[in-house]
């Protein structure tokens, strides 16, 4: 960051002498004001419930400007890196900074798929749940666990460790969330086979038995791997918040990754797109297409409790970039599949043509957001719904490595700890309990 060529001047209308703070700015996006010395200069802090005003970082990672609908990933247009790369380069990028060469995309692909088997311990670890345990409570546990199976690259301050357990979180993530899913459904688990792509060994772990052989379907794995670029990063959300703060501590990379998922669990975070499709089957069990219009009604009345899941972003005040790519994923998944007329996803697809076409959510800007697709490539895909969020965190772990390597690398960082405004009891005394 660069100093600006303004000052900030922050004056008080109690007769305090007025301070000026240092304003900095990015390489794109708003300035920020450096509100570094304000305690030790004034004795009070800011207020900022959320952080929706407050930069917590430096980072040269990711950035969104919702007002135009960009993501970019290290300088690059989302939809080129959809259109143009794969999973892993897009991994390399966001580990590295720079997009992977020939020679380097095929070193660092052979790397993760070599790592890509968990430790046979874990099988065990796994029998200590209940068969109908949500997968993203199994996930927590399981992520958290690594730590104990892989103690040699536990040191978060050692950058050969965070090399080591960053490429064992990427290739072992697969693994483990189709552990879970596998668990829970009382099949065999599958391990995974080196000739494979990431999303395509992700594909057989999740729906292959030992019974017969498995051929990957390439349309769904393009689907599977573009859902995995969509949601690879996404600035300082609340689980990359969660990560760093965390990591801040100086624990692991495994148990800051673990903290990420028990973040994105929430159901205003990663559970979206489970929301979404829940909104989708209560419409169907409610009477399908022919509801739709009354469901829209009850959208639109200000006293019902009704919401529209998988419209509009906390970000993004346009188009989400990645709905748009989603949309068109979405569309050739169900070609493929010869779902275009199955019920569930005509009822889907109604609904994006009425939120697109209405006054009520165009004035508002409620289009279909990445949630809303990918939910539905996911159930057609044959992915049940409470896995979803373990999709997400799946191919988030690498955005989270980002941040957290970030994060230790600055020289400004320290352990965080937010301040507070304080509106308890003053000071009292303990009174004898016979006066209580």
């Amino acid at each position: 960051m660069k100093l600006a060529d303004n000052k900030a001047t922050l004056s008080f209308s109690n007769g305090k002498p007025a301070i000026e703070l240092p304003v900095y700015s990015g390489n794109i996006g708003p300035d920020v004001i450096d509100i570094r010395k304000l305690y030790g200069q004034t004795g009070m802090f800011t207020y900022d419930p959320g952080f929706l005003s407050t930069a917590s970082c430096q980072s040269a990672i990711t950035y969104i400007d919702g007002d135009k609908g960009e993501l970019l990933y290290r300088g690059y247009p989302i939809e080129q890196l959809a259109e143009n790369c794969d999973f892993l380069e897009t991994c390399y990028l966001l580990l590295k900074g720079s997009l992977p060469n020939a020679t380097e995309k095929k070193s660092f692909t052979d790397l993760v798929t070599h790592h890509t088997m968990v430790n046979e311990q874990m099988q065990f670890f796994l029998r200590g749940f209940r068969r109908d345990a949500h997968p993203m409570a199994i996930l927590t546990g399981l992520i958290g666990a690594l730590s104990a199976f892989y103690h040699d690259s536990t040191d978060i301050n050692n950058p050969e460790h965070r090399e080591i357990s960053a490429i064992r979180l990427i290739a072992k993530l697969p693994t483990l969330v189709a552990m879970a899913y596998k668990y829970g459904i009382g099949q065999p688990y599958m391990y995974p086979q080196n000739n494979l792509s990431y999303a395509g060994n992700f594909l057989r772990m999740m729906f292959a038995t030992p019974c017969e052989e498995y051929k990957v379907n390439p349309v769904i794995e393009k689907a599977l791997d573009r859902i995995f670029i969509l949601h690879a990063d996404h600035e300082q959300n609340a689980s990359t918040s969660t990560v760093r703060l965390c990591g801040s501590s100086g624990t692991n990379p495994f148990a800051a990754i673990a903290a990420g998922v028990a973040c994105l669990w929430g159901p205003a975070h990663g559970g979206a797109n489970e929301a979404a499709l829940n909104m989708l089957y209560d419409i169907q069990n409610q009477g399908g297409v022919a509801k739709i219009g009354e469901f829209i009604k009850q959208v639109k009345d200000k006293n019902s409790s009704v919401k529209l899941m998988g419209f509009g972003h906390r970000v993004y005040k346009n188009y989400d970039p990645r709905a748009k790519l989603m949309q068109q994923t979405c569309n050739e998944v169900l070609t493929e599949l010869g779902l275009e007329k199955d019920p569930l996803f005509a009822l889907a697809k109604e609904l994006e043509k009425i939120a697109l076409e209405d006054e009520y959510f165009v004035s508002r800007k409620l289009y279909p957001n990445v949630d809303f697709y990918s939910g539905i490539v996911q159930r057609a895909i044959g992915i049940p719904v409470n896995l979803f969020t373990g999709i997400f965190a799946l191919a988030r772990t690498v955005g989270w490595i980002a941040q957290l390597n970030e994060m230790i690398g600055d020289p400004e960082y320290k352990i965080g700890r937010p301040r507070q405004l304080f509106t308890g009891s003053p000071r009292r005394d303990v009174p004898p309990i016979a006066k209580r």
